[in-house]
């Protein structure tokens, strides 16, 4: 008997503070151009590097990602990280993931490979699972951090937004649409988000 193809998994992390539309341009570009079966939104739980960035409670950042990504074939929300208690580490969300029959596949921007040295345990990372690194147009090609990564790279449309300026759009009184999947517009507007106290 033939064993069947293992399932190939992208994880996309972040804080999604809030979730905007190249989160979800980079998800589904992933899974078309590597043949992922899925790309879950991990939301960070305790992000313990952005403490004094995030502006919204996990459980808040999780419902707006699961909005965001209704409807999105192979794009699913994931409150793993949420559910567990203490500060998100990512090599610990790769190791709940794994799984005999299950490759993983870990997506970053085109600015983190530099950076993943000082990851907690990044050793244990590159054991875990495939880099991949999505760049977008003019983006300069970072390497990772010493050998033995197994790297894939995937372009995306160069999207110069950030949820920092959505933030700061929203306290100004400025239009999200078309920048923020419509139900999360209307959840933010709804519950008054990232408004002024």
């Amino acid at each position: 008997m033939v064993a069947p193809p293992p399932e190939r998994l992208g994880i996309l992390g972040g804080t999604f503070d809030p979730v905007h539309i190249a989160h979800i341009v980079s998800a589904a570009e992933c899974r078309a151009v590597l043949g992922l079966d899925r790309v879950d939104l991990v939301v960070a739980g305790d992000p313990w590097q952005k403490r004094d960035d995030v502006v919204l409670p996990a459980a808040l950042r999780l419902e707006l990602v699961e909005l965001a990504v209704d409807g999105v074939e192979g794009v699913a929300a994931s409150g793993i990280e949420v559910e567990r208690p203490g500060p998100t580490y990512t090599v610990d969300t790769l190791e709940a993931l794994a799984a005999p029959g299950r490759e993983l596949f870990l997506i970053v921007g085109a600015d983190l490979p530099p950076a993943l040295s000082s990851w907690h345990r990044s050793e244990r990372i590159r054991e875990l699972a495939t880099l991949v690194v999505v760049a977008r147009a003019g983006d300069e090609r970072a390497e990772p951090p010493g050998a033995g990564w197994r790297v894939e790279r995937v372009d995306i449309p160069r999207l110069d937004i950030s949820s920092t300026g959505i933030r700061a759009r929203v306290a100004a009184g400025r239009p999200i649409d078309g920048i923020v999947p419509a139900p999360v517009v209307r959840r933010i507007g709804t519950l008054g988000l990232y408004t002024p106290r």
